[in-house]
C-alpha cells in the first residue's frame, strides 16, 4: 500500500488510466476485427472500416496508449491486406 500522498495519488491515476487505457485497446481490437471481415466478404464499406481503423489508431497514439512504430505497423499491415484483397 502506498505511504505518501504523492504514491497514493499515482495509485489512483493509474487505476484511472489503466481504464482509459484498457477501453481504447479494445476499441482498436474490435475495429480491426470489422476491417477484416469486411475485406473478407470484399464489402464496399472496407474503404470506411480501413479509415476509421487508422483515425483510431492514430489517436491511440496521441494520447500514448500506443507506440507511434507499432502503430505504423499495424496501419502498414491493415494497408498491405486491404490492396491485396
Amino acid at each position: 500500500m502506498a505511504n505518501t500522498k504523492s504514491a497514493i495519488k499515482a495509485a489512483r491515476k493509474a487505476v484511472r488510466l489503466t481504464e482509459r487505457n484498457r477501453g481504447v485497446k479494445t476499441r482498436l481490437k474490435t475495429l480491426r476485427k470489422q476491417l477484416d471481415a469486411s475485406i473478407a466478404k470484399k464489402d464496399a464499406g472496407a474503404k470506411d472500416a480501413a479509415a476509421s481503423y487508422v483515425s483510431a489508431m492514430d489517436k491511440a497514439v496521441k494520447s500514448g496508449v500506443v507506440h507511434k512504430n507499432a502503430a505504423s505497423r499495424a496501419k502498414t499491415h491493415a494497408a498491405k491486406v486491404f490492396a491485396a484483397k
